[in-house]
């Protein structure tokens, strides 16, 4: 495998940005397993932008360094800034039922749209729930020869929460925390309900044009992603043999807002580093986003976490069928990483390991100045 290494520099001080520390750690990601990488960091010695690795297998070239990347859950906090600022508004209340703007799904009415954001509305998980007896309740199917057979499939979100709503609640809503990607569907049924607008067309308004986000996008059923990106790929079995596809078309309503936007690294440090300097969210409600449920680290869209060398990163991760971004920040929004990654995915997610070692790896040279700790659990649940 080619593992070429490039780097921009154009938008940094005269000061050389060579960054062989930088440059080493996404080496070693490629290394470790993944097709390709693209990272940027923006800190007190300027911005930095690199990719290596391949951007398609079978080829020579590189990722391109600021290429479109299937954003998975980082969609989340997007969607949680979008659901924040409608409370701004007064379109919203934090602490409302949901039922009372979603009547027709007949949700628990003690489900406020905090627990949304936060996940501790108890609301079963469309795309399968785990438990810790190693109990498997499956939802949609989103992994295997179904779902390669299906990917250009039209989910709409409605029919992923009347899923959800058919299985049993997970715990009683407020009693506990779970990641479940229906809450962010039905959060998104919210926007829609409580402005009369798109999801899309409120996400355009409140948050991608006030702050310039041209190359992200809301793709709704649309299976297409511009140019330039990196390719994913998907590995299952068929008739007993090993198959690989490349999947970097695909229909992601059968995630919808769990993890459905497309976005660059470049797009995401600009969006980050406003929310938490606060160009977006009034100083209360920025502060409530970052308050962390004591059991999961989790605020509202966002967690929380220890670098484990002294400071603190605001951070959400997400990964959706061989296409992963990485998004992380000092909670003042000073200092960020971005990246984006593509990979061979899989239902066995081998890679999953790689996935947590690299993203603790790339903390620590960023937030930590490469010294050893343990870069918190940089790993979400893929979207």
């Amino acid at each position: 495998m080619s593992t070429s290494v490039t780097d921009q520099n154009e938008f940094v001080p005269k000061v050389e940005q060579d960054r062989p520390e930088l440059r080493k750690a996404i080496q070693e990601i490629v290394d470790s397993g993944f097709v390709g990488v693209q990272l940027r960091v923006h800190d007190e010695r300027g911005e930095w932008v690199g990719s290596a690795g391949l951007r398609e297998l079978g080829g020579t070239d590189a990722p391109p360094t600021n290429g479109r990347v299937r954003a998975g859950s980082n969609t989340k906090t997007f969607t949680a800034a979008l659901v924040l600022r409608l409370v701004a508004e007064g379109r919203i209340g934090l602490d409302s039922p949901v039922d009372d703007h979603l009547p027709e799904f007949g949700l628990d009415r003690r489900i406020t749209t905090r627990m949304l954001l936060q996940h501790t509305s108890g609301v079963f998980n469309f795309t399968g729930e785990y438990y810790d007896d190693g109990t498997v309740v499956p939802g949609i199917a989103w992994q295997g020869k179904e779902w390669v057979d299906n990917r250009f499939t039209t989910h709409r979100p409605e029919e992923l929460v009347r899923l959800a709503l058919s299985k049993p609640a997970r715990f009683e809503p407020g009693t506990d925390w779970s990641y479940s990607n229906t809450n962010y569907v039905i959060a998104r049924l919210l926007v829609e309900k409580a402005t009369g607008r798109p999801f899309a067309e409120e996400m355009r308004r409140l948050v991608l044009e006030p702050l310039g986000l041209s190359d992200t996008v809301v793709p709704d059923a649309s299976p297409e992603i511009a140019e330039p990106h990196a390719h994913a790929y998907y590995r299952y079995e068929d008739a007993g043999q090993q198959r690989t596809v490349d999947v970097t078309r695909q229909n992601p309503s059968w995630i919808s807002t769990g993890g459905d936007m497309i976005s660059t690294t470049q797009d995401l440090h600009t969006f980050i580093s406003a929310l938490l300097g606060g160009r977006l969210l009034p100083a209360p409600l920025l502060a409530e986003m970052c308050r962390p449920h004591p059991k999961s680290g989790y605020g509202l869209g966002v967690f929380v976490q220890d670098t484990g060398c002294g400071g603190t990163v605001i951070t959400h991760n997400g990964g959706i069928s061989g296409h992963a971004a990485l998004m992380y920040s000092t909670p003042d929004g000073g200092r960020t990483l971005t990246a984006a990654l593509n990979y061979v995915d899989d239902a066995a997610m081998s890679l999953a390991e790689a996935f947590q070692k690299a993203t603790r790896r790339l903390v620590q040279e960023v937030f930590c100045c490469g010294q050893a700790g343990s870069g918190g659990d940089a790993a979400q649940p893929t979207s």
